[in-house]
């Protein structure tokens, strides 16, 4: 086997794994049988893709999404890996070139979308080829009552029977009840050994408003944001189109999607997303899983999602690139019946519209949290933490108060109501307004009439929607959504418990400031310009930009200003391949003209064979006509240089078979001493070979 950090250095271009991503890979590549599941932006796919290196065979990838597949192949291939994919978006010589490369034994990594399992005979294919280890990309799409269920998924399991190979399943949001159906689809009931990396995303600004003009509300998040990609999610298609079209007006680059747009319609959509810089898409679930932009600086739900996983999932294609990034979700009662009914009137059985409620109750606590918001989410999945000073409710405390009496008056006009209105028509009751409808049903008389005068009718209403967020009321679908009570709220109702609420979600939420400085102001025009050539780069390829380079990149790029191929070198997500093929385009933005460097002496850049090769070069310079400056001109190759840097021969003898006797015996005596200097950690270089860049950042 290779050693994974080699890899990882001169493949990916990064020094050192993302915290839990060494144990993982480890693992993998020693060929157990692996459930990770990471926080969104984690680095999952590293954690298959090297191991897929260090084996032998092909790994195969079940992953849910085309769009994805193709990214991630596009990304590996500019990586210098040979990856295929076989989907039904491909072309015939598409398919063709997957399979002569399979044939050929030169593929490493084979995607492929779980419903090609369906096929009769793809496990003979996958037999043929000599499969080594199964990845199964979003695992948490076997889960069949989960939000992302794919029914092929169900295949996978007795894939990895079939072919009898280890076995490495990775997913960003799985809770404890999730974990357990992937192990006995997945691994048939048998212990895989798991990796719980945490779900925190702690470069992510976690907010949620109460609805009061909600168009005005994300026009101004997203004017606030001017110039950021950025996702807002809608809960119909319908309103996807209106807003984006609203977007458009107000002058930014917006789109919209949904799952009833032709193919093709949604596709472009895709590649816009992928490759422009600054874009908004408006869009429905559909638009989401599998989706790998790096630099989605913030993702806005312009109704409240189905439930907190879901909600978990979609906030993190924010700030996949660890910089800073923002989430804001706006809500109202109307969204807490519309998702309270979508349950009640769904197919699944009893303990399961339980079980969903139950989540719709964990996302409404968040949102009508009290404390830390970051704390709440994590709660939900188990794990605890202080707080984390970088959610609204760290930057504004909630202010609360006692609001015991207040829920009981809410509940008895519910009750002596027979539970069969709405809130509308019980504020009216509690305020003593005698609408037509209260007078005609004798409400007027009720005692309960005109006893919450403390509160007007805005802040009544801010009441009733933090009792449906406790689960105290729920709307009954059976009475066209009047509000029963829940048997959560009994202890409150008989004086056995109490309550606070917050006074604050009642008021106008502030407008928050977005975190828009990637750079300083010196370095943010280099940035536009290294911008500038990734996007001509991406539109010459065909692929997304962050395929070329990710934004972490350039912006180190900007902040250092390498001039030379050796500092390139040193950069965070420059690997061997891609500074071979980018290098000097991206050095002439920063630094302008650039010398000319030999292939051979390219390949060595940033390593310490790069600076040894350089003292090797300036030892021959001064003994090309001999010592005496006398004799026949003589001198070494690029490539000859090169490989006595790389394998610094020890004595004359090895020198003889890498050069020759004629260049051995000029040349030999001042080499030695080069690489003795070198050997005993000369200047600049380590005393044992390898790769020694700058410390990068964390992959």
């Amino acid at each position: 086997m290779f050693p994974a950090e080699s890899l990882l250095r001169e493949v990916f271009g990064f020094d050192a794994f993302r915290p839990g991503q060494a144990g993982i890979v480890a693992a993998v590549a020693a060929g157990e049988n692996v459930l990770a599941i990471m926080p969104t932006g984690g680095g999952k796919s590293l954690c298959f893709q090297l191991p897929a290196l260090m084996r032998g065979g092909v790994t195969v990838v079940i992953s849910p999404l085309i769009a994805l597949m193709r990214d991630q192949v596009r990304a590996l291939r500019e990586a210098g890996v040979e990856a295929g994919a076989l989907t039904s978006g491909n072309t015939g010589e598409e398919s063709e070139a997957v399979h002569a490369a399979l044939e050929a034994g030169r593929l490493k990594l084979l995607y492929m979308a779980p419903e090609r399992l369906a096929s009769g005979g793809a496990v003979a294919m996958l037999r043929r080829i000599g499969v080594g280890l199964i990845a199964v990309d979003e695992a948490h799409c076997v889960s069949q009552w989960g939000h992302d269920f794919r029914p092929d998924y169900l295949r996978i399991g007795e894939l990895r029977r079939a072919l009898g190979v280890p076995l490495a399943a990775f997913t960003a949001t799985a809770d404890a009840e999730t974990r357990e159906e992937i192990v006995d689809k997945l691994f048939g009931g048998g212990a895989p050994r798991v990796f719980l990396r945490g779900f925190d995303r702690p470069n992510i600004h976690l907010a949620f408003a109460v609805k009061d003009g909600p168009r005005r509300q994300m026009l101004d998040f997203a004017g606030a944001r001017r110039g950021l990609a950025g996702i807002v999610y809608c809960a119909t298609r319908a309103k996807t189109e209106t807003l984006g079209r609203a977007l458009r007006e107000d002058g930014h680059a917006a789109c919209h999607y949904h799952g009833a747009m032709e193919a093709g319609a949604r596709r472009d959509v895709e590649a816009r997303f992928a490759r422009e810089d600054g874009l908004i898409v408006v869009a429905t679930v559909a638009f989401g899983m599998g989706i790998d932009k790096p630099d989605i600086r913030w993702v806005a739900h312009a109704d409240l999602p189905k439930s907190i996983e879901s909600y978990y999932q979609e906030i993190g294609r924010a700030g996949r690139d660890g910089a800073p990034a923002e989430a804001l979700t706006l809500f109202g009662p109307e969204d807490i019946r519309l998702r309270r009914s979508q349950i009640d009137e769904g197919l699944a059985p009893p303990e399961r519209r339980a079980a969903d409620h139950g989540r719709l109750n964990a996302l409404l606590g968040l949102a009508e949290a009290l404390g830390c918001r970051r704390q709440a989410l994590l709660a939900y999945f188990g794990e605890s933490a202080p707080p984390c000073g970088h959610c609204d409710l760290c930057d504004s405390p909630a202010e609360r108060f006692d609001a015991t009496d207040a829920v009981r008056k809410a509940l008895s006009a519910a009750l002596r109501t027979g539970e069969r209105f709405g809130a509308g028509h019980l504020i009216d009751i509690l305020t003593g307004t005698a609408t037509d409808k209260v007078r005609a049903r004798g409400h007027d008389e009720l005692p309960t009439f005109g006893v919450g005068g403390e509160f007007d009718r805005r802040q009544w209403q801010a009441v009733f929607r933090q009792m449906m967020g406790r689960d105290l009321m729920r709307p009954d679908p059976d009475r066209h959504g009047a509000l029963r009570m829940t048997d959560a709220a009994r202890p409150i109702l008989r004086g056995e418990a109490a309550i606070e609420l917050r006074r604050d979600s009642i008021r106008k939420a502030d407008r928050r400031p977005a975190v828009r400085a990637l750079v300083s102001e010196d370095d943010a025009p280099l940035l536009s310009a290294l911008k500038a050539r990734r996007r001509a780069l991406a539109e010459a390829a065909r692929v997304p930009a962050y395929v070329i380079f990710a934004d972490r990149t350039l912006i180190e790029m900007a902040e250092t200003r390498p001039g030379t191929l050796d500092a390139m070198a040193r950069i965070n997500g420059v690997g061997a391949k891609k500074l071979e093929r980018y290098g000097a385009l991206f050095l002439e933005v920063i630094a302008g003209a650039v010398e000319p460097v030999h292939p051979a002496r390219r390949k060595l850049a940033g390593r310490d064979a790069g600076l040894l090769y350089d003292r090797l070069l300036e030892a021959q310079a001064g003994l090309v006509r001999g010592a005496d400056g006398g004799g026949k001109p003589l001198s070494c190759s690029a490539s000859q240089l090169a490989r006595v840097a790389q394998l610094r021969p020890g004595d004359a003898r090895g020198l003889e078979r890498l050069l020759g006797d004629r260049r051995a015996e000029r040349f030999g005596a001042a080499f030695l001493e080069v690489l003795r200097g070198a050997d005993q950690g000369g200047p600049g270089i380590a005393p044992t070979a390898g790769i020694a860049p700058a410390k990068r950042m964390r992959r």
